[in-house]
């Protein structure tokens, strides 16, 4: 095996609130935060969903501020309808193949 360790580009907490709070006032997502996460670390929405559940798991057994677990549980909500419309959006998109594909067949 090799001892190479390889580099992640890791957020803590404050620095992907911040990013929330860009998003949420319209800012582009083409930011700097956006760079950083794509920098050979694409995430599934399901394994940043799980990873910040087990922070938020982590904070609790902590005794964490209930402000800090309030805003992890935001980043969760958020994860969730992202993937409630990308779920939705393959819905839609495979429907309209499928109509596609049924007047290719009828023509």
């Amino acid at each position: 095996m090799s001892d190479v360790k390889r580099k992640r580009n890791a957020l803590n907490v404050k620095q992907k609130l911040e990013i929330l709070k860009k998003l949420d006032n319209g800012e582009s997502d083409s930011t700097d935060s956006e760079d950083v996460l794509h920098e050979g670390n694409a995430l599934s929405h399901s394994a940043a969903l799980q990873s910040v559940e087990t922070l938020l798991d982590y904070m609790g057994q902590r005794g964490s501020d209930y402000g800090d677990i309030t805003a992890v549980r935001k980043i969760c909500v958020d994860i969730r309808q992202e993937m409630n419309k990308q779920q939705e959006q393959r819905l839609i998109t495979d429907f309209f193949k499928q109509q596609i594909l049924k007047r290719k067949f009828l023509v």
